[in-house]
């Protein structure tokens, strides 16, 4: 397995460090110490990946993470996205060009930088709805501008990729990808692979599903928006968790953590896959790194596959409301 992976013109560990966790989405965040502690320990391994939106924690983890990363910063890639926004505690998604330009503006000050290596387009705006050519479009003339260096697609099917790269050149896809979530194989992985673009897997570690640790739902806090997810309601969360004490052993026989599996697994399929796995502690990061040692031998591959997939889970990823807002392929 390749440690090092092509993301746009810059070769970069193949895992870098999803930053959300640090401002946002489950529950309390931690402090700003203890997320630059973390931050740090990227660092420290040699993480030079990062990546953040506008959305997380509504502006606060550009906010975190563009000051203590400022003197790193011609040794990282800084990745950031538009397009999905919080206003007043309101999450909001508006593809339109005027306020793709609003989004690039904030970001640049709150990251405190002239220019962003890689912008996403958070989410395809489908309900204004904004053709894909015009917020690309956009994008393209802040790489024009010198604003952003190589721009993103996030969330996207391959016909709405296509489209975009029709436009301008697409240095990366970012989408959920697991062994419980596997909607990129239907196509979109192979036309990243077709097109040279790079995949970034996030929730690659199921939202703490695919670990060593013993989840409880019920012990979630208030904000934690896996609350709204149906795999973590009842009952399919109690139908999902059958499945953890064979993953787990199926990690021992591997020789790894039930963590470095999930990882491992999303990286050997395919060279240009990269994985940004999120956490609020530094002990998890440097066993979340420690996947790029692990390679799987092909038998342990199709145990995990078996025994965890769009079959065996209980309950799709998202509610329907939110689902109904992304544009990726499902399976029939």
């Amino acid at each position: 397995m390749t440690a090092e992976r092509k993301l746009g013109p810059w070769s970069v560990p193949a895992v870098g460090l999803g930053c959300m966790n640090l401002s946002h989405a489950y529950g309390v965040p931690p402090t700003r110490q203890q997320g630059e502690t973390v931050l740090q320990k990227a660092l420290d391994l040699g993480i030079t990946h990062f990546d953040s939106a506008a959305l997380y924690g509504f502006g606060r983890n550009e906010e975190l993470i563009g000051p203590f990363l400022k003197p790193y910063r011609d040794d990282i890639v800084l990745v950031s996205k538009c397009g999905m926004r919080g206003e007043n505690g309101v999450r909001t998604i508006d593809g339109r060009p005027e306020k793709l330009r609003e989004d690039i503006e904030a970001s640049l000050k709150r990251l405190g930088t002239d220019v962003i290596d890689l912008y996403y387009l958070h989410r395809f705006d489908k309900g204004t709805p904004v053709p894909i050519e015009e917020s690309v479009g956009e994008l393209g003339r802040m790489v024009d501008e010198g604003k952003v260096r190589e721009i993103g697609l996030s969330e996207v099917s391959a016909d709405t990729l296509r489209r975009g790269f029709a436009v301008h050149p697409i240095a990366a896809v970012q989408s959920e990808y697991s062994l419980w979530t596997r909607n990129a194989e239907i196509s979109v992985l192979d036309t990243c692979a077709e097109l040279g673009i790079a995949f970034v897997a996030f929730s690659s570690l199921a939202r703490g599903f695919l670990t060593s640790i013993d989840l409880d739902p019920g012990t979630f806090a208030e904000k934690d928006i896996r609350r709204t997810m149906p795999r973590f309601q009842e009952p399919q969360f109690s139908e999902n968790r059958k499945l953890i004490p064979n993953y787990r052993a199926i990690a021992d026989d591997a020789g790894c953590t039930p963590a470095q599996l999930a990882l491992a697994w999303v990286l050997q399929k395919g060279e240009h896959i990269h994985v940004i796995p999120g956490t609020t502690s530094a002990e998890h990061l440097q066993e979340d790194w420690a996947a790029l040692e692990v390679h799987l031998p092909g038998e342990i591959i199709q145990r995990a596959e078996e025994l965890i997939n769009q079959q065996t889970i209980s309950g799709p990823r998202y509610p329907a409301a939110t689902q109904a807002e992304i544009d990726t392929e499902e399976f029939e």
